[in-house]
């Protein structure tokens, strides 16, 4: 079918309509004439993928990576930056009205990065490649290593896009300098023979000013003789801080290091455990933390929900009198404690760490904050936990999202609960990606 490509919707496909049907095409732009191939129909919608650009969009750009269209990683590599802000706006502007029933028409303050070599953390997949069907499941079965003997050798990559097919990539444009050289050296030694065949993902996470690895092996099935295995790894990638061996199958874990590497964001140092979570974006987190935290005047009490490592935590200590952080993952917790009291600055200054779900938290919290800040996962606020954030009634809150179907949703929620929006910030924390953070203050009506 040739199509005419309307708009960009979240999620990076393009949208047009072709017999009555919505068509979802991906790797296209506004204004396209595409030749288009069916892959999925349903009653309503379609799903398709380019056979041919008949007319292109004066903005189309070559992308530079090889892999781009094959790899599941980025969705946008053929849209020059400058653009991809301003579209990544317009999805914001539209999905807030669709779903949040939200009309903003104020500025959204959009905060650019460099666009390339910005990850510092990565998640690679490990396949036997080179033989038909060697692209195998992702089974934690012990047995899956020795089936693979005959598959050719390990090769180590991402996912192709919308599928569990192993894309075995040579390089990568989006991840720091350190992680590509760990993926290089990963890749030559995969090929050697010198990792074990149970390998099947590597988490990469770079602190430390780009210098130190945070590094988990995910195996199906405990390799035998795993203190050589990891003193061949650390020869492999000498800048290894701490290695986690880990066998989800089998629930079996080995830690050969101090389980933690350091990072720093706004003139503070955090501890990051395997197992915690901080901004992936080397670039942007500073300015991230700024905007939620340094726009608040000096007050009294702070409350930082999904608190993670103490991100927000710790600086907004600075401001407040009192801070409460929450965090249900007690491995984030750990981190969370040690960075709030090994932190020298804070003399006066309380931070109070709970480990708990966030629902449960503030449905028997009584104490009335100044301000809330919320960095919820994907999925957002779950109900009860929005009907008792409105009923300790703050006199703001500060929403940090990186999924803008549910901030809409919660935004709409928030709306009928007594709030108004004072400002809308978008951080690209996720360059050639269809992925966008977003900051949203609100404040209580008189």
């Amino acid at each position: 079918m040739d199509i005419t490509i309307e708009k960009l919707i979240y999620g990076g496909d393009g949208l047009a309509h072709h017999e009555g049907s919505t068509v979802f095409v991906p790797f296209v732009l506004p204004t396209e004439r595409i030749s288009a191939a069916l892959v999925e129909q349903k009653k309503k919608f379609i799903r398709a993928r380019v056979e041919r650009v008949l007319e292109p969009s004066p903005e189309r750009a070559t992308p530079p990576c090889p892999h781009f269209g094959v790899c599941g990683g980025c969705n946008y590599q053929h849209i020059p930056y400058e653009a991809q802000l301003k579209y990544k706006s317009e999805i914001l502007r539209e999905t807030l009205r669709r779903i949040g029933r939200i009309e903003w028409l104020g500025e959204i303050t959009a905060h650019p990065q460099p666009p390339w070599a910005y990850r510092n953390r990565a998640q690679w997949k490990v396949r036997a490649v080179g033989k038909p069907g060697s692209a195998a499941s992702d089974s934690d079965d012990a047995t899956d290593a020795s089936r693979e003997e005959g598959c050719g050798k390990l090769g180590i990559g991402y996912f192709r896009a919308t599928s569990m097919t192993l894309c075995a990539v040579e390089t990568c444009d989006i991840i720091s300098p350190l992680l590509l050289k760990t993926l290089l050296a990963l890749r030559k030694a995969l090929a050697a023979g010198a990792l074990p065949r149970e390998l099947r993902e590597v988490e990469a996470f770079a602190g430390a000013n780009d210098s130190k690895l945070l590094i988990t092996f995910l195996f199906a099935g405990f390799p035998p003789r795993h203190a050589e295995v990891a003193e061949q790894v650390r020869r492999i990638l000498p800048e290894i801080e701490s290695l986690l061996f880990h066998s989800p199958g089998r629930e079996r874990m080995e830690l050969h290091g101090p389980g933690f590497v350091e990072c720093e964001a706004a003139g503070s140092t955090y501890r990051v455990g395997h197992f915690s979570f901080f901004q992936v974006n080397r670039f942007l987190v500073d300015e991230l933390v700024r905007e939620v935290v340094e726009s608040e005047a000096n007050g009294r009490l702070a409350v930082d929900l999904f608190a993670g490592v103490g991100l927000f935590s710790v600086p907004l200590a600075k401001r407040f009198k009192r801070v409460v952080a929450v965090e249900s993952n007690p491995a984030a917790t750990r981190d969370l404690e040690a960075n709030v009291f090994g932190h020298d600055t804070l003399s006066g200054r309380t931070i109070e760490v709970r480990t708990a779900e966030v629902g449960q938290f503030l449905q028997k919290y009584r104490e009335r904050p100044e301000l809330v800040v919320l960095d919820p996962p994907r999925a957002g606020l779950e109900p009860d936990a929005m009907k008792y954030l409105a009923r300790i009634s703050p006199d703001r809150i500060t929403y940090v999202s990186c999924d803008p179907p549910t901030l809409a949703r919660d935004l709409g929620a928030l709306e009928k609960a007594g709030y108004e929006i004072s400002g809308v910030h978008l951080f690209d924390l996720f360059p050639q990606t269809f992925h966008m953070e977003t900051v949203v203050r609100l404040r209580r009506r008189p």
